[in-house]
């Protein structure tokens, strides 16, 4: 989704307009969606609700333009070998999960898929699904035998992540050579 569109008349300031959108990632990730409200946002950005309310037609406008304005590293394209490239697209997604309150948004968004699938299904397109796709490609060129259903193993390998984090404290520097290792070993 695009940052607001300014109309005719005083031009936006773009200061305000990125603390609008640090405070409510904030708000998003500590307090999550349901308890986020436009008057904290407002004010932890130094603005009204009516300054605010010009700029996004409401909490869920506003969440999905957060959603796409994360800064997020872009996943790399390539690599010597199909494993490092794998290798690489796995680290990126750890680097990014410790970047931004990654998992609240999550967690948060989830919660809210049913009153707002497309907030979810944003952050799928704009965070998952890239790295999913790249990773897909890179088990495709590795040597993983005609055999190998793609579609799972990607899944196993971005879950491993998400399921590290909900069962143990924290996810180790080494988790994405370890999570790789498991399915697709270095080999020599």
């Amino acid at each position: 989704m695009s940052s607001p569109q300014a109309k005719a008349g005083r031009p936006r300031n773009p200061a305000l307009d990125q603390a609008i959108l640090t405070a409510a990632a904030d708000q998003l990730g500590e307090l999550g969606y349901a308890r986020m409200s436009l008057e904290a946002v407002a004010a932890a950005a130094g603005t009204t609700v009516p300054s605010l309310r010009r700029r996004f037609r409401n909490k869920a406008h506003l969440v999905a333009v957060v959603i796409g304005s994360l800064r997020v590293e872009e996943p790399p394209t390539e690599a010597p070998t199909p494993r490092d490239h794998a290798l690489a697209i796995l680290q990126n997604f750890h680097s990014n999960l410790r970047a931004m309150p990654a998992m609240a948004i999550l967690g948060s968004l989830l919660a809210e898929e049913a009153r707002h699938p497309e907030l979810l299904e944003l952050f799928k397109t704009r965070i998952v699904e890239p790295r999913r796709e790249l990773l897909r490609g890179a088990l495709a060129a590795g040597e993983l035998g005609e055999s190998a259903d793609l579609d799972v193993l990607t899944s196993m390998l971005i879950g491993a992540f998400y399921a590290r984090y909900v069962t143990v404290d924290g996810i180790p520097d080494d988790w994405p050579e370890r999570v790789l290792g498991a399915v697709w070993p270095r080999s020599g």
